[in-house]
């Protein structure tokens, strides 16, 4: 479990499906992430969150006080086979309040500080500026565009600091 001033974080459960379920099926959250999922590729995404590899780790993001889901948030290999991506949906009642920002900023310290992970990257499409914005407000800098999935992807990095 992490928590954040707003948020719990908890790994993702069996009884996280139906919450799952909602940010797969909403149209502005998979608007830049190759649109809505049918029942048989959520299913598939959720028994991969249920059954993570060695280097995988996925988190339900609930908001304290009242328990209400807000999203999913994770660590996984990224397409290039070898960087840790951090990636996150939330959804859309939940935008501009500054939970991904928290969210994030504790997924970071949770890869640098505890997983030993020294450089994460992030991956979305340019066209998402909500999500460019984020990550460039966490530390991540651009690194390169792609074409990937049919649209130009932005990927980001962010190297942890060395103490001299």
């Amino acid at each position: 479990m992490l928590e954040t001033t707003s948020c719990i974080l908890t790994f993702v459960q069996q009884t996280d499906y139906e919450n799952v379920r909602l940010l797969y099926i909403n149209e502005k959250v998979r608007k830049y992430l190759g649109g809505v999922i049918e029942e048989k590729g959520i299913i598939i995404r959720f028994n991969k969150m249920m059954q993570p590899t060695r280097n995988a780790f996925y988190f339900t993001v609930k908001e304290k006080g009242t328990d209400a889901f807000v999203g999913l948030v994770s660590f996984d290999t990224h397409h290039d086979g070898n960087s840790t991506e951090l990636s996150f949906q939330f959804l859309p009642d939940y935008w501009g309040m500054g939970y991904a920002t928290e969210v994030c900023n504790a997924m970071i310290a949770f890869a640098f500080n505890k997983l030993q992970i020294n450089t994460l990257v992030a991956e979305t499409q340019t066209a998402n500026i909500a999500s460019c914005r984020l990550l460039e407000k966490i530390g991540m800098e651009l690194q390169e565009n792609v074409v990937r999935f049919g649209a130009e992807q932005a990927i980001y990095r962010l190297i942890k600091e060395v103490d001299t």
